[in-house]
């Protein structure tokens, strides 16, 4: 979306609000709800998507503070896009310093009207002028991306010839193109895997893009994959540990996002990914040393057959998810290091790779 028009739509939703006042209604600002119990999903478009129930921010006694909070943060925004700025999350909490009454005592507060304002308007927060704080993820491998500096001149950045580094993905992408020759990117959840990939020249060996997520991938990192994926046409294979966290929380958000950001999944998930591993099943075939999993962790897996509908959509992971409750472990990603550090590497991936039967949806 355009600043233009980003601002349009800011200014839009103020008069609503100053019309109610007109009308000597109260002002109300519709937002949706945020939560996993709000969306619907289907195979075919393959991402949770903002179902319709909403809740009414009404200006009344009780509520004054917030409602105050959440107009000077939708002007806050409109003087970012208007200016070109950038604010991150905490940087915009402590701008609400100088909003007297309407302060926030603590970031929380303020990141909530943030994620409010972002769903109440269907525009994500980085096109309303607020960034992450965290990085976006690392890169390594067959790809060049195409950036601009400050003046606007083109930079290309080569990910093959960064060292024993990577490439940090920016917290926007939209503005980035790509070249690339790989046959396939490779998300990976630790950084420690992701380095020895990157220390063995795996990239090359299986001609790919190599991604560090990092464990719950960023917004950054999210987007960044799908762009890169949907722009040059090529798969997308993910690789966490074998426990309910790294398939149902990082994998399962790359592909097809989160509840609390249902209104902006369907930009920033990765519904073609498929999950290479670990697997439950791999725990049985590789004989991999694994841990009991703990109370936490059998809670998260009976959750999600209950009430996850990406599980509910696909009966290959909730068979996966009764095979890792029964079998009572969890396994690690460099477990594999029981038969050698870069079994990973020369054993691991190549046969998972080349055995589509293995994948999880």
């Amino acid at each position: 979306m355009s600043q233009k028009k980003v601002v349009e739509t800011i200014k839009e939703k103020s008069n609503e609000v100053y019309q109610d006042i007109i009308k000597k209604s109260l002002p109300k600002l519709k937002i949706p709800i945020r939560s996993l119990q709000n969306v619907n999903f289907s195979k075919e478009k393959g991402y949770f998507e903002q179902g319709d129930k909403v809740k009414e921010r009404t200006l009344t006694a009780s509520t004054i503070k917030t409602f105050a909070q959440s107009l000077r943060m939708m002007g806050l925004s409109k003087e970012l896009v208007r200016t070109d700025d950038i604010a991150t999350k905490r940087e915009a909490y402590y701008t609400a310093y100088n909003w007297e009454e309407a302060k926030f005592n603590a970031q929380p507060e303020s990141d909530t009207v943030i994620d409010d304002m972002e769903a109440m308007m269907g525009i994500n927060r980085e096109q309303l002028g607020f960034i992450p704080e965290e990085k976006g993820g690392d890169v390594a491998g067959e790809l060049t991306v195409i950036d601009k500096d400050s003046d606007g001149n083109e930079l290309r950045i080569d990910c093959t010839k960064m060292g024993s580094g990577a490439y940090s993905v920016p917290s926007s992408v939209e503005e980035l193109r790509f070249e690339t020759k790989a046959q396939f990117i490779l998300a990976i959840e630790t950084s420690g895997m992701f380095q020895r990939l990157v220390k063995h020249n795996y990239w090359k060996k299986a001609n790919c893009v190599l991604i560090a997520m990092g464990g719950v991938p960023t917004r950054a990192c999210r987007r960044f994959i799908r762009k890169l994926a949907d722009d040059k046409k090529i798969p997308v294979y993910v690789f966490t540990d074998g426990d309910f966290y790294g398939h149902m929380n990082i994998y399962r958000t790359l592909k097809v996002g989160s509840g609390n950001a249902a209104h902006i999944n369907e930009f920033f998930c990765v519904p073609q990914a498929k999950f290479i591993g670990v697997t439950p099943q791999d725990i049985i075939d590789y004989k991999l040393p694994s841990h009991q999993l703990k109370e936490v962790d059998v809670k998260r897996g009976k959750d999600a057959i209950k009430n996850d509908p990406f599980v509910h959509a696909h009966p290959e992971w909730r068979k996966a998810i009764e095979l890792q409750l029964k079998l009572g472990v969890r396994a690690e990603q460099q477990a594999f290091a029981k038969y050698d550090l870069n079994y990973v590497v020369n054993t691991y991936l190549p046969e998972k790779i080349g055995n589509p039967k293995t994948w999880l949806p």
